[in-house]
């Protein structure tokens, strides 16, 4: 388990690296009205859509490591698979130094109408951003495929999984306990938290972007050509 876990810290942390997701859980918390509870509902349904991710396409990736051969190294859906995202990656790096936008986004409107949602509201958008957002489909998917390969069985396997969903949302979770844990003192912290991260968003996105674009297209070509 400890080397799968070194093995999912690129995932891990280019999950956890994206930096409007957790503006969106600061400006849920600054709500006047039930903060706490809507930012805790986003998360939640963040939560939610990567359960069912792992549900679904874990089982493909556990299928298609165990029809491929010991000394195969990386089975072929896994091995394409990780070549189209680091391409993906690489090509969204491009466009965010181009000066483009980034495509995974939310809607600027959405910014502005936090402070109205209600918690179910809030849970409903973290259940969607997810499906629509591709980065975090790149890094789940590619946590669930080195899952499947280390072939733990069920059981660990969900462990596992359940690990990286963890440690990829850790981000999302500090700003939440920092609200519990200080009540008073957290309004002006994730205020200057909120400032830093929505400026410095896109060098983050765009680094990001490009060392795991690297890394991904390297692990894509190396286990096609085994």
């Amino acid at each position: 388990m400890g080397a799968l876990l070194v093995s999912l810290l690129p995932y891990i942390i280019g999950s956890a690296l994206v930096p409007v997701y957790v503006v969106l859980v600061i400006l849920l918390l600054k709500s006047p009205n039930r903060g706490l509870s809507k930012a805790v509902a986003f998360v939640a349904g963040i939560t939610a859509t990567r359960l069912l991710q792992g549900l679904i396409f874990g089982f493909v990736f556990m299928e298609s490591a165990a029809s491929a051969d010991d000394s195969s190294g990386k089975g072929l859906v896994v091995s394409t698979l990780l070549l189209v995202l680091g391409l993906y990656l690489l090509i969204a790096a491009y466009k965010l130094w181009r000066g483009e936008d980034d495509l995974d986004a939310p809607p600027p409107r959405w910014l502005t109408m936090m402070d109205r949602l209600t918690p179910l509201k809030a849970f409903v958008i973290g259940v969607g951003l997810p499906l629509v957002g591709v980065k975090l489909w790149i890094f789940t998917l590619g946590a669930l495929g080195t899952i499947a390969e280390a072939q733990l069985g069920q059981p660990g396997s969900t462990i596992a999984y359940l690990l990286f969903i963890g440690l990829a949302q850790s981000l999302l979770l500090i700003p939440i306990l920092i609200r519990i844990l200080m009540p008073t003192r957290s309004q002006s912290m994730l205020a200057d938290l909120s400032d830093w991260l929505a400026k410095n968003n896109r060098p983050i996105v765009m680094v990001v972007s490009l060392v795991f674009g690297l890394y991904f297209l390297y692990l894509g070509i190396s286990g096609l050509l085994v």
